[in-house]
């Protein structure tokens, strides 16, 4: 009787590379020794740049470890070894430290760089799979970042091994980051354009409207110019100003339900009359995240912005928006 074929699951296959990567991973924990301590502390007293180099597969790990880093409060970029043998090697300095990548540790391109690097006084620390190879031996510090298998069933394409890496990289990264006291607006600093970044470091000065673009009326204007200055403007609101030019109340879309409401006439109703007094303001040097907690706090879409009493800006919920900050 001819045996069944056993049925093929993708699924069973991804949860086997999990798995092995995973323990890859694990394994990670007993490799970390006084090595680690070394090349930490070698990183931290740098007075140079952390070149990050690898062949291949390890190249792209390396490439990724390279901007964590620089991310992370570590200066640092990543060079191709077979471009530093053609020219590149002038990015790198007397004071800068390598950290190379090389599952095998014999990467040809990076073995034929040793000498020069050695020659030029460059610490060198290498992530190798294997503590007996050339690199490995040729490095002030190795890390060993060996695995027992690849995910791969042939055994042969970079993948356990990568990841493993990888996250010895994150190691050495987060705790340079710890020990420095890196926080999250030294974080926004180097990431201005992602959503911490813009809560960190985006003023309301930013992204207020200003000058003609501000609506602006009167205490005694006719509620018709009110409505004409709050179409053009387009904010869902103008300001009210009195013959001080002091600000004394706003007039918002809910109040113009409210008027409507009541049926007023806007060619008799002054601003003064259905405006409302004491209108929240922000600073234009506040952060516009503020300016976010205050809308949803109290439930409104739109903030003038006033600096010493003066009025300086507008905003509204959808310049929040546009901004990224909700």
């Amino acid at each position: 009787m001819q045996e069944k074929k056993e049925k093929f699951s993708f699924i069973e296959i991804g949860k086997k590379v999990l798995d092995i990567e995973s323990n890859a991973i694990s394994d990670l924990k007993d490799y970390l020794n006084e090595d680690f301590n070394t090349v930490c502390n070698a990183c931290i007293q740098c007075e140079g740049k952390i070149i990050v180099m690898g062949v291949g597969k390890s190249g792209h790990i390396a490439d990724k470890i390279a901007a964590t880093f620089a991310s992370t409060g570590t200066p640092s970029f990543f060079v191709s070894p077979s471009e530093a043998l053609h020219g590149d090697l002038g990015m790198i300095d007397k004071n800068d430290i390598i950290i190379a990548l090389s599952n095998s540790g014999e990467s040809t391109e990076i073995i034929e760089l040793l000498p020069v690097l050695k020659r030029m006084g460059i610490l060198i620390i290498s992530l190798t799979g294997n503590n007996n190879s050339k690199l490995a031996k040729s490095s002030f510090a190795h890390i060993n970042v060996a695995v027992k298998e690849e995910a791969c069933p042939m055994n042969l394409a970079p993948t356990a091994s990568t990841t493993a890496a990888l996250a010895m990289g994150d190691a050495i990264a987060v705790a340079l980051l710890d020990k420095k006291g890196f926080s999250e607006e030294d974080f926004a600093k180097s990431h201005p354009g992602g959503t911490l970044g813009r809560k960190l470091l985006l003023s309301v000065k930013d992204i207020m409207h200003t000058n003609d673009e501000i609506p602006l009326v009167r205490e005694n204007d006719k509620l018709s110019i009110g409505l004409i200055e709050m179409s053009q403007k387009a904010l869902g609101m103008t300001a009210v100003i009195n013959e001080k030019n002091q600000l004394t109340g706003i007039f918002t879309d809910g109040d113009l339900r409210r008027a409507l409401s009541q049926k007023v006439n806007i060619e008799k109703t002054l601003m003064h009359e259905v405006m409302s007094k004491k209108p929240l303001v922000i600073s234009p040097d506040q952060l516009a995240s503020e300016a976010v907690t205050i809308l949803q706090t109290s439930k409104i879409t739109s903030l003038i912005v006033a600096s010493n009493n003066k009025i300086v800006g507008a905003l509204n919920i959808h310049d929040l928006f546009r901004a990224g900050l909700m």
